[in-house]
């Protein structure tokens, strides 16, 4: 009888103190080199905020993890999507958290609160490449709308937090394609559905609806959105500002000629990132601008040679740039696209450059603010395909869970979720 007694108090002891411990627990996902699947990780984070659990970034904390309290179902869903994780007991997280506060060390911790409303700015119709942003949030199981001009001008971007320029040209010159793909059916295609939308929206041309576009995008930004663009969209981006009311598409793209002196007449004040560039009049060239470096960079440079690095911010003092810059690794392998990389000297000097190839001047990966809200522009087309082609499949990246080039990617994701930090004076 006693020793019935006794067994029943040993398992409510074990039962109080499994209770507590469950309580008190923490999940804490690595993203150093231990981590099976970086891409996933974020995946994790974001349903984990979909729950409406807070969640601790830990800056520069092996490889920037997440900390959030342990509750099975997270726990599960780890096992699940296969991200590594460990259970840590409260007095473990706040050692963490102890570590990371002490002034010394270039740690900190931001709070992420609310999963962020998450929209790709994409054509209805098919084209004949992917898009990295795309395929990231699809891995890694991640919520998204697509949406293009239509909802745009129709006032959609205030629904969301986040936006992501497709591979766009945003000048109405249809990427420069037109010398070497006119005659392809998904060419012809898409000059038919752009025209469409143009008249439809009542604007006479593509060029007209684009700088629409831009124009609704800017008040998104200047109203608090964050804006994330890759490849041709971020220079485009720029260039259909600066020609605001200036016709600098030839005539085989929009019906008439271009204006003589479209040159002289660009207002680079009306830029995001860039100053002082050169117009491509040449409607055979496969560039917009002389932004973009992919004609001018060394011949040399190829997949084996080509990289850029992250700058190493405060994160105490640089919180910003320092989420967008969390990786396992700090040199990253380069990549191309229409637009690869940015040229330096054309680089307003209010914009923060976080990735570069310094011994040829050129920028990678850049952020800014404008108004209420920041831009991120990120060369190249896809992180773990150096030089795709028009028709090339998809990159299948269960082939590379751990990209540190995709993981730049889904720091932009996550960014719009942190509880903004009082500036430090």
């Amino acid at each position: 009888m006693k020793t019935s007694i006794n067994l029943k108090i040993i398992l409510l002891f074990l039962f109080v103190v499994l209770t507590i411990n469950a309580n008190s627990a923490y999940l804490l996902i690595p993203m150093d080199n231990t981590q099976k699947n970086h891409l996933k990780a974020y995946g994790i984070a974001y349903w984990v905020l979909q729950h409406d659990v807070e969640i601790s970034w830990l800056l520069n904390y092996r490889g920037g993890s997440y900390m959030f309290k342990y509750h099975q179902d997270f726990e599960n869903e780890c096992i699940i999507r296969g991200v590594s994780y460990q259970v840590i007991a409260d007095v473990q997280s706040t050692a963490i958290l102890q570590e990371i506060a002490q002034p010394e060390i270039n740690m900190d911790e931001i709070k992420l609160h609310k999963a962020p409303k998450i929209a790709i700015y994409s054509p209805k119709n098919k084209q004949p490449w992917d898009d990295a942003v795309t395929l990231a949030l699809t891995y890694a199981e991640i919520p998204y709308d697509v949406i293009y001009d239509e909802e745009i001008l129709n006032g959609a971007l205030p629904l969301y937090d986040w936006l992501h320029l497709h591979h766009e040209d945003f000048t109405g010159q249809y990427g420069k394609f037109w010398s070497r793909y006119r005659n392809y059916p998904w060419y012809q295609e898409d000059v038919r559905v752009n025209e469409e939308i143009a008249e439809k929206t009542g604007l006479s041309k593509v060029s007209q609806l684009k700088l629409a576009v831009v124009i609704k995008i800017r008040e998104f930004v200047s109203g608090g959105g964050y804006l994330f663009a890759m490849c041709s969209a971020c220079d485009s981006y720029d260039v259909a500002l600066a020609a605001d009311g200036v016709d600098i598409c030839d005539v085989m793209f929009d019906g008439d000629q271009p204006d003589p002196d479209a040159q002289s007449k660009l207002d680079y004040s009306n830029c995001f990132a860039f100053k002082d560039f050169t117009l491509s009049r040449n409607p055979r060239e496969y560039e917009i601008s002389s932004i973009d470096v992919t004609q001018t960079r060394p011949r040399t440079l190829n997949k084996n040679n080509d990289f850029f690095t992250l700058f190493d911010f405060s994160a105490k003092w640089d919180p910003v740039p320092t989420m967008l810059c969390q990786d396992h690794e700090t040199v990253i392998k380069a990549f191309m696209g229409q637009t690869t990389a940015f040229n330096k000297k054309y680089i307003k000097s209010s914009v923060l450059i976080m990735g570069e190839n310094k011994a040829i001047n050129e920028a990678r990966y850049i952020h800014g603010e404008f108004g209420n809200g920041t831009w991120t522009f990120y060369g190249g087309h896809d992180p773990e395909d150096y030089q795709h082609f028009i028709g090339d499949p998809p990159t299948e990246l269960d082939l590379f869970p751990n990209s540190p080039g995709y993981r730049l990617i889904l720091n932009n994701i996550l960014f719009p979720a942190a509880k903004k930090k009082k500036q430090k004076t």
